[in-house]
This record gives structure tokens, sequence and C-alpha cells, in this order.
């Protein structure tokens, strides 16, 4: 009996819609200063980012803005928060998203990974302080082909980059990280999802893939010379690579009270003959380092 009357008090609860708005932004951007060291930065709270890579010189920028709330007034308060904000540093661009509760600025300790990479990040205006909407900015952006690029994102969203030949920085959060057709040195950064990575010409300087819950695949040309560094707690390496040689371990010495502490950190391989370091770490997770095969 109890249970009908249950069944009954969940069937006649009113129910709560959401409303939505969502609406296009579109920017074009263009370097004040233009030298081989542009740097576009884009720095997002919730939602994708993908950047592609092609021949013109401006960035074209596409965004989508969708906001949820539960009534008018907290849809329309949300419409008026959430908005793209862009610093022009003449060599470098910044662009951002800023709501009710997050100031973006250098140099603060901030959640996002961004600040690490960038000295930038977000801030949240006060503690109390949450906003009464749900949002999401999804960023599409072709840039540059050789653009050295820095994205990251928090939630609700995947981080891609297509076919830039720059420096490429990418960081996340709850979400995974793609990056295809590299040509220069990469670094991919995430707690939760997998790295996935592959170079259309071998890197002649230093890389490093992060994931903590997630794994990585890595995917590079035939006859890659580097070293590589590997570190899992509970994941292992997979590899179609031939030519991988045990290296000496790297220990590595620090004063500790009134000790010396070591820490051994992971496993070292010399891939072919050498070179740059490829650094490889999970916490949960795989790494799978395959080179293409020829054909």
């Amino acid at each position: 009996m109890k249970t009908k009357l249950f069944l009954l008090g969940l069937m006649t609860s009113p129910m709560v819609f959401a409303q939505t708005h969502s609406e296009k932004i579109v920017k074009e951007l263009s370097f004040e200063k233009i030298s081989a060291a542009n740097a576009l930065i884009v720095s997002n709270i919730n939602g994708n980012i993908k950047v592609i890579g092609y021949d013109g010189d401006k960035i074209q920028l596409e965004a989508t803005k969708t906001i949820e709330a539960k009534t008018d007034a907290r849809l329309e308060q949300g419409k008026a928060d959430v908005q793209i904000g862009i610093i022009d540093r003449a060599d470098t661009l910044i662009v951002y998203v800023r709501d009710g509760c997050n100031e973006f600025r250098r140099n603060i300790r901030g959640h996002n990974q961004n600040k690490r990479q960038s000295g930038w990040g977000y801030q949240s205006t006060r503690n109390d302080c949450h906003v009464t909407y749900d949002y999401k900015m999804d960023f599409i952006l072709k840039v540059p082909v050789g653009l050295n690029v820095n994205i990251s994102t928090i939630n609700d969203g995947e981080v891609t980059v297509e076919k830039v030949n720059g420096v490429v920085t990418a960081a996340n959060i709850n979400g995974g990280i793609r990056l295809t057709n590299l040509q220069s040195k990469a670094s991919a950064h995430t707690i939760n999802g997998d790295v996935n990575i592959e170079y259309a010409h071998n890197p002649g300087r230093d890389c490093r893939f992060y994931t903590l819950n997630g794994d990585i695949h890595a995917l590079f040309q035939s006859g890659l010379s580097a070293d590589m560094s590997f570190q899992s707690f509970n994941g292992s390496l997979y590899t179609n690579l031939a030519a991988l040689q045990t290296l000496p371990l790297q220990i590595e010495e620090a004063s500790h009270g009134q000790g010396v502490k070591y820490k051994i950190k992971g496993h070292r391989y010399q891939i072919g003959k050498g070179g740059p370091l490829l650094d490889f770490e999970t916490f949960n997770g795989n790494v799978y380092l395959k080179e293409k095969e020829i054909k």
C-alpha cells in the first residue's frame, strides 16, 4: 500500500521544464605583430574546443553558446553573463569565457590547467558565488597552419587540434584530448579522459603526454628515433616498435629533512638512434605507442 501511495505522489508531482537559449557567435581575429612566435590561447570552462589549421592568415572563430535555466529571469541572466572575452597582446591572442562567477586573470591560482602553461587562468569572484543557470560554449577555430596554440577546457567538452604545425599545448579536466597531423612539440594533460596523438612528421623536440584516468594512444611515422619515458601506477605499455632498448633508470636526488631523498622516474627506453624525449605518464590507464607500418 505504501508503494502505491509513493508512485501516485510521483505521478502527480509538477514537472519543471528548463528554458533554453542558443546562439552562434562569429569573429575574425588577426595579430598586430606577426612573427613565428605568434600564439593563440583559448581557455574554456564548459564545452568543446576544436582547432583546425588552414592556409589563411586570420583566425576564424565560431562559437555556439547554449544557456539552460528553470525560469525566464535566470535564462536572461545567463544570456547577459556568459560572454567571450578577448585579450590582444600584439603577438598573442587570448580567447576566454566569462560568466557570473569566474574572472580570467594572469598569475593567479585558478583551477584551469591552462594557468600552469601560460600564466593565465580562472578565479572565482567570491567563494559563495554560484550561477543560477547551466551553460556551454563550444568553439571551432580555423587558424594559420604555423600558429602556436595553447587550449584548455574544464567540463563537458573535448579538446581537438588538427593540422597545426606549430607548438601545441592542450589541457582538459573532465574530457579527452585528440591531436592529429602534428609536426612539432606537443603537450597534452587531462585528468578524466583519453589522450590521442598522431604525428604527420615525427617531432624534433621534447613532448609530454599525461592522463590520470584514461589511456594514451600515440601514433608516429615509421623510422621514429627518440628517447622515451613511461610511468604508470595501474597501467602498462604496449608497442609495435621493434628497435626499443632499455636505458638506465633516472634517479632524482633532493634534500629531505636531515637526509637525502631519491626518486626513480619510471621506465626509460631508446627508440631507434635516440633523440628528443617522449614522456608518457598515466595513473589508471595504458599507453599504446605505435609506429606506422611501411606498406
